[in-house]
């Protein structure tokens, strides 16, 4: 049965043989191993949220840290991952991915407090942001031209299949053991992935390489840290000067340097960190807008929904869990449907109306409120997962369309670097923005409720007399705790509206994709292969 398929090269493990007509698929199959793992910790996390604030008694503006220090890592590792695939070998460098990965995770299980946690998952974010475009570039040079779309399609199951099930087993692992568990999990999934590595994959690596850029690295990583913190921490608590503080202003500055810096090395020295000659080509840099727009909207979103699940609700981590599960199911079905579509027709339909259906279901979250049944909730977020399984294969199929294969690892290293860059900025943009709006909101609705007035007078009895009633309390307790609870009232609505207030930039930002997705170039099947395979036209 497996004749052909594996063969013995000494040592311990057999291998497959790369001449097997399986050998792709099963290739597919390893990365997607990987690309769950990495994927799955951008959504398990987010049910943990909650859990971890109390347990460490910390706010948004410092939790927030947990997915934009994650994020962050990881859009600075991605540029580098073309050059170390390159120099490396893409096998060795996709087994020393997993095994950061796995290693991180195992240390964020041990974390003691907040600090250690998001130390710890930095190591996670180096990991994965190698896992993600080595798999890809991996998957790009294994499949023959025609059979990209599809094979883009399939390996976005694993991303959808993450989606959907991180956040259901992230809150199963909290409510049964602890929020430690979410990142134990992946321990197993590691060392499975780790094995079919060494006993699937052939290597492959370039003869002639350059150089590392280090001048790029270091002032790349000076840009985006230096930026993200800035945006992330202008209405932090601590942050009492807000916008106008030192710290801020220093961190604005160091961005300017640094990017200014990273500008002047990129585009003058031979091999740099990120070949930005690649945005020349049309097709792919309005796809790398539409990725940034893309991850800004979707990634900053994302966080949201479990926060406003769990603390304006009242759900449990594995309720608010379950909440996701139809929305990766639905996106794991669209995601090969758009890849075949865009294997036989134009890559361009499916992405418009993915980007169409993606910025209608962030803009329906815009009217949730305290009091949003179940088919509220759930509307928008089928929408949303229609809409995400018709965006990631045919952009990627048009961003890597005239990528000769020399330049697939670089750009594929760009292209998903520029997705995380995007969703970092989410995170930290929509936290400040929630932060700001929940200041804005509960000064607004404090202000409206009129003590004096006969409609707050009413329900001040009101409430009174039923917590005489139920509670046996005396009178001064019960008008006390009748006070509380309606400016509690008050203080969640204002945070359900900043919410709000998140999902609707969200939405308009989502729509505004729409613009570079029309422009784009699609080619037919003949000269994408022909570009791809750097034949003469």
């Amino acid at each position: 049965m497996f004749k052909n398929r594996l063969v013995w090269n000494g040592g311990f493990l057999p291998r497959v043989n790369p001449d097997s007509n399986y050998y792709p698929w099963l290739v597919m199959a390893n990365v997607m191993i990987g690309t769950f793992m990495a994927v799955l910790d951008s959504t398990i996390v987010n049910v943990g949220l909650t859990t971890i604030m109390n347990t460490f008694g910390t706010s948004i503006d410092k939790i927030e840290w947990i997915m934009t220090g994650y994020m962050l890592v990881m859009a600075v590792t991605l540029p580098a991952s073309g050059w170390i695939a390159d120099h490396f070998g893409y096998k060795r460098s996709y087994l020393a991915a997993l095994f950061l990965f796995t290693l991180g995770s195992f240390l964020c299980g041990m974390a003691w407090n907040e600090t250690v946690l998001i130390a710890c998952r930095v190591i996670q974010g180096l990991g994965a942001g190698l896992i993600m475009p080595v798999g890809m570039a991996i998957i790009t040079r294994t499949f023959p031209p025609e059979k990209r779309g599809i094979a883009m399609g399939f390996w976005g199951i694993a991303a959808a299949a993450s989606v959907s099930f991180g956040p259901l087993i992230g809150g199963y692992l909290i409510d049964s053991f602890s929020w430690h568990a979410i990142f134990l999990v992946n321990i197993p999934f590691g060392i499975l992935g780790l094995a079919s590595t060494v006993i699937i994959q052939r290597e492959y690596k370039i003869e002639k390489i350059s150089s590392f850029d280090i001048g790029g690295a270091i002032s790349l990583t000076v840009f985006l840290t230096s930026l993200l913190l800035a945006l992330a921490c202008g209405n932090s608590a601590w942050n009492t000067d807000g916008w106008h503080s030192d710290f801020i202003i220093t961190c604005f500055v160091l961005s300017a340097i640094g990017f200014a810096v990273f500008l002047y090395i990129d585009l003058t020295i031979e091999n740099p960190l990120i070949d930005l000659r690649l945005l020349k080509d049309f097709n792919f840099s309005m796809a790398n807008v539409v990725f940034f727009i893309f991850g800004f909207g979707m990634f900053g979103s994302t966080f949201l929904l479990p926060l406003y699940l769990q603390n304006s609700l009242g759900y449990t981590a594995f309720q608010a869990g379950l909440v996701f599960l139809p929305v990766g199911l639905i996106q794991a079905m669209m995601s090969p449907v758009s890849g075949i579509i865009s294997d036989r027709f134009n890559p361009k339909i499916p992405a418009l109306a993915g980007i169409t259906m993606l910025g209608i279901g962030l803009y329906m979250q815009k009217f949730l409120s305290l009091d949003s049944s179940n088919p509220q909730i759930m509307t928008p977020l089928i929408v949303r997962g229609l809409g995400m399984g018709m965006i990631i294969a045919p952009l990627g199929t048009l961003a890597m369309s005239r990528m000769p294969p020399q330049k697939l690892a670089q750009a594929s290293g760009l292209f998903n670097v520029i997705r995380q860059i995007g969703g970092s900025f989410g995170v930290a943009v929509m936290g400040t923005i929630l932060s700001n709006q929940v200041v804005v909101h509960s000064a607004n609705y404090i202000q409206a409720v009129k003590r004096y007035s006969p409609v707050f007078q009413n329900s001040i009895l009101s409430l009174r007399t039923l917590i005489e009633q139920f509670s046996g309390k005396n009178l001064g307790d019960s008008l006390a705790i009748a006070q509380l609870s309606i400016f509690q009232n008050a203080a969640n609505q204002a945070f359900v509206s900043s919410v709000c207030d998140d999902f609707l930039i969200a939405g308009l930002a989502t729509f505004f994709c729409l613009i570079p997705l029309l422009i784009l170039r699609s080619k037919n099947k003949v000269e994408m292969k022909c570009v791809t395979e750097s034949c003469t036209e």
